[in-house]
């Protein structure tokens, strides 16, 4: 997709500029990878070994030298879909050495159910980078492979054993089609109906759940630096973009989770009464949470030179005390414990419209289910490459009110009868002021919403000192 520069504040994009960097399989595991050498396998080990070709070509070698002889590889074109030119090989003059390819470590273990290898397709919908919200869909698709699984090596040219993508097993004369999702027949049956599959089965769910969402989160984090530095390029309003992604997700033998890829424009065709009900429901609250603004007709013009309600603020629409804020709290390289717990003290007019915005989004959600921010997302601000001060504060606000949100609409319909969100007059109860004798480093405030120290501090400072972000804009395959 081309970007203009820049995008009108009128235009509604269902794409970040930049998502490709997980949306293509090459680039995916150079980011998953480049998290994990930061901050180690425990966290992000949930991704097949991979390498690019031909870049990676020796490395691939190696690895392959190293492992059995019965160890299988499967090549992926980096952005096809729909299962086109994937093929699982065990013989090293099987692979093409020339074009461009990703060659990961096949997962000969998968969970078996029937006997058969299934992945899952899991609707994820992010409606903003920065404050980053994502949210997943309570249902999904599980779909199977439609031959009985076998490791056997000469089983390894047969896509309707080893694949499990529907373009693929529609074609097989042995497809068995599913038109209820509460039940658990067929080749493709409804995510909730694995659920209560498993759970007969004495699989603890709960956990199941939890480890999706971790993988989900810690994927979106993995490219949210390169998005959010497109973002700042070409989006200058955080209404205009939003995305659904379609993850791919794998569980092997352990019930471990294993992402396999991420679709940027997950198929949302239905040929079936159970995609209908699965797919309908969630474009039917996807389109719901995205909250469009029907533009006045003032708003309209040649050039789109007028703005609108959710235009993003620039640095200079910042009062004093919001820049000074926002520099106090991301401004510490290694902040102390409790450091940000007084961050929700003083709520100054625009923290609150960043409150307001993001409940009366949560309140839109449907039967999506909001996993970042959260009650336990600060486990995970500090995989993001820079601390961003709207992360920070939504995260103490799902601490301070995710068990009692009745009482954090209070607050805010409070806030807002005295118009304190408008900031067209100076309260002086939310006006911020920073403790006494307590340093606050100079800095300029860029258009793109980043804090940089003057020369003469910049340069006695780190060259791998962190950039302090203030305000960004928020925002087929099967």
């Amino acid at each position: 997709m081309l970007w203009p520069s820049p995008i009108s504040k009128l235009l509604k994009l269902n794409h970040f500029p930049g998502s490709f960097q997980i949306g293509r399989k090459d680039r995916l595991w150079r980011n998953l990878l480049k998290m994990q050498v930061r901050f180690g396998k425990r966290e992000f080990s949930f991704f097949p070994q991979s390498f690019i070709l031909p870049h990676d070509i020796k490395l691939l070698k190696n690895a392959w030298a190293d492992g059995s002889t019965k160890q299988k590889w499967i090549i992926k074109p980096p952005a096809s879909a729909r299962g086109i030119g994937i093929q699982v090989i065990h013989r090293w003059n099987q692979i093409p050495k020339k074009r461009p390819l990703l060659v990961q470590k096949y997962l000969h273990r998968p969970y078996l159910i029937g006997n058969s290898k299934f992945d899952l397709r899991i609707y994820v919908y992010v409606t903003s980078y920065d404050p980053l919200r994502i949210y997943m869909f309570t249902d999904g698709l599980v779909r199977f492979a439609s031959c009985k699984y076998s490791s056997s090596m000469k089983s390894l040219s047969n896509k309707f054993m080893h694949l499990t993508n529907y373009s693929v097993n529609k074609l097989n004369a042995e497809y068995k089609p599913n038109s209820d999702g509460k039940l658990c027949q067929g080749h493709k049956w409804s995510l909730k109906a694995l659920w209560l599959y498993l759970n007969q089965k004495g699989v603890k769910i709960e956990q199941l759940q939890e480890q999706m969402k971790d993988v989900i989160i810690k994927t979106i984090i993995a490219s949210e630096s390169f998005v959010n530095s497109q973002i700042n390029l070409y989006v200058r309003n955080r209404y205009t973009c939003h995305e659904l992604f379609g993850f791919d997700i794998m569980l092997d033998e352990n019930l471990k989770m294993w992402v396999l890829e991420v679709n940027i424009s997950p198929s949302l065709h239905s040929n079936s009464s159970l995609d209908v009900n699965i797919k309908g429901q969630m474009i039917s609250d996807l389109l719901n949470l995205a909250g469009f603004i029907i533009p006045q007709k003032g708003d309209v013009t040649p050039n789109g030179t007028k703005s609108t309600s959710a235009s993003r603020p620039k640095s200079s629409d910042l009062t004093p005390d919001e820049k000074l804020k926002r520099v106090y709290y991301l401004s510490q390289k290694s902040p102390p414990k409790d450091f940000y717990s007084s961050l929700l003290d003083i709520l100054t007019p625009d923290d609150i419209r960043m409150l307001m915005e993001s409940e009366d989004e949560y309140n839109r959600r449907g039967q999506f289910e909001r996993i970042f921010p959260g009650l336990m997302s600060s486990r995970y601000l500090r995989f993001f490459e820079q601390p961003r001060y709207f992360n920070i504060l939504l995260d103490l606000w799902e601490q301070k009110y995710g068990r009692n949100r009745q009482t954090a609409i209070d607050v805010l319909q409070e806030l807002s009868y005295r118009r304190v969100h408008l900031g067209s007059s100076v309260n002086p109860a939310h006006v911020w002021h920073p403790p006494k004798n307590m340093f606050i480093p100079k800095v300029d405030i860029s258009q793109n919403g980043v804090c940089k120290p003057p020369r003469s501090q910049e340069s006695r400072e780190s060259p791998h000192s962190t950039n302090i972000s203030l305000l960004q804009p928020v925002q087929q395959s099967s």
